[in-house]
């Protein structure tokens, strides 16, 4: 699915944009899917997604994101969009694995003028792995410009192992102010994908633009991994997106609750 040099450099950065992983049409149909769902899930549900620590980012008066956990329960073309091939290619390319298990997936629109920003941290902290093989793609559904708070992601930092984090559900990195000017600004087109590491130091900016940022998110996990700690549960987690179960996976009950 992706080149050698590809390969290479995201090993080398920690994250790797695929341009056009979809087709700009499937891009958009899967937008207007996306907002048809916030738009249901509104009228009798909390999508407010904020991070209480967002106000560790530098962002005057409130901020506002909404969210949707597993949305293949929601719409039928995120069940199909788990297991594209075009997307699972590449992941087996990066993870260096045929064998890749459903963690969870989620939704975000970041709404015009005041959308929320993510502030910087790595994934490890909230879903703790043994093997640290917890994978992510940010597939975009429509533009993510610096303006409309596109991700950011430090380059090499997934060489540094597991940092120290503040938080006990929304981690952030105890001291990013070091950090942030090492952040390398990572826009993209719709259809565009973003993969990373879960020891890739990444966040975002606010969406200051008058149209919403929309993007559809996914956390992999090669079948020999396992959790460490029983957080994050999810409807469907463990299911096979590619390849076939080693069984080492140990049930949720057998795990600690705490880190």
């Amino acid at each position: 699915m992706l080149t050698s040099e590809q390969i290479g450099l995201y090993h080398e950065q920690g994250f790797l944009l695929v341009p056009g992983l979809l087709e700009a049409h499937e891009a958009a149909q899967l937008r207007t899917e996306a907002h048809e769902i916030m738009k249901r899930l509104a009228l009798n549900h909390d999508v407010e997604a904020t991070w209480s620590s967002a106000s560790a980012a530098d962002v005057d008066g409130p901020t506002a994101l909404q969210h949707c956990h597993d949305a293949q329960y929601h719409s039928a073309a995120f069940s199909r969009l788990l297991t594209d091939p075009r997307l699972l290619g590449a992941a087996s390319d990066l993870m260096g694995t045929s064998d890749i298990q459903l963690h969870h997936n989620k939704l975000f629109v970041k709404p015009p003028g005041n959308g929320s920003p993510f502030p910087l941290h790595q994934d490890w902290p909230f879903f703790p792995h043994a093997n640290d093989s917890t994978t992510a793609v940010i597939v975009h559904l429509d533009e993510a410009s610096e303006l409309k708070g596109c991700v950011r992601a430090v380059s090499g930092s997934h060489h540094d192992g597991r940092l120290e984090h503040s938080g006990t559900s929304d981690f952030f990195l105890s001291d990013d102010s070091a950090r942030e000017a090492e952040a390398t600004t990572v826009s993209a087109k719709a259809g565009d994908a973003l993969f990373f590491s879960c020891l890739t130091i990444h966040g975002s900016g606010p969406n200051l633009s008058d149209e919403a940022r929309t993007t559809w998110l996914l956390q992999m996990r090669a079948a020999d991994d396992y959790p460490t700690v029983d957080r994050h549960r999810s409807p469907g987690q463990g299911m096979m997106l590619l390849g076939t179960n080693t069984g080492r996976t140990p049930p949720p009950s057998s795990l600690p609750t705490t880190a």
